[in-house]
């Protein structure tokens, strides 16, 4: 088990306010500096408090398999939970154009995303136009006295 999966600061809470720190920041692609700028990968990375170099680079903006994406979010310690289930804290992945998956941040009001077209990580309230394709959550903390 990776140190990682057991840091408080993955609690639901924490996840929303490091994912709303970020609202106003600059939009870059492939972007992984709050001062340079981030794209949707990179909020999600800092939201959930990933070290940036376990984050991947270099994929293309569309065709990326939903499956490979899949894949390095249960890398993460991510679990998929149902739609009806998404909560607070949680990752949304949504299609937004052809061959397109975006990654956003659940708030429980809205989500916090990297919007390119704003070129700024915005938080825009439900619903969003997009349709959603699953949900994704940190793995739940054990509890004292577990393991």
């Amino acid at each position: 088990m990776r140190a990682v999966e057991t840091d408080m600061t993955r609690r639901p809470d924490g996840v929303v306010a490091r994912a709303r720190s970020l609202v106003g920041a600059r939009y870059r692609p492939q972007g992984r500096s709050i001062e340079a700028g981030l794209d949707c990968v990179g909020v999600a990375a800092f939201s959930l408090g990933l070290a940036i170099d376990t984050v991947p680079r270099g994929y293309a903006v569309r065709g990326t398999p939903l499956a490979v994406i899949e894949a390095e979010l249960a890398q993460h310690g991510l679990v998929p939970v149902p739609e009806a289930a998404a909560a607070a804290g949680d990752l949304g992945l949504f299609v937004p154009g052809p061959a397109q998956v975006h990654v956003a941040v659940v708030t429980g009001t809205g989500l916090v995303h990297a919007d390119a077209g704003l070129r700024r990580v915005v938080e825009r309230p439900l619903p969003v136009p997009w349709r959603a394709v699953g949900y994704w959550r940190v793995a739940a903390l054990p509890q004292l006295g577990d393991g």
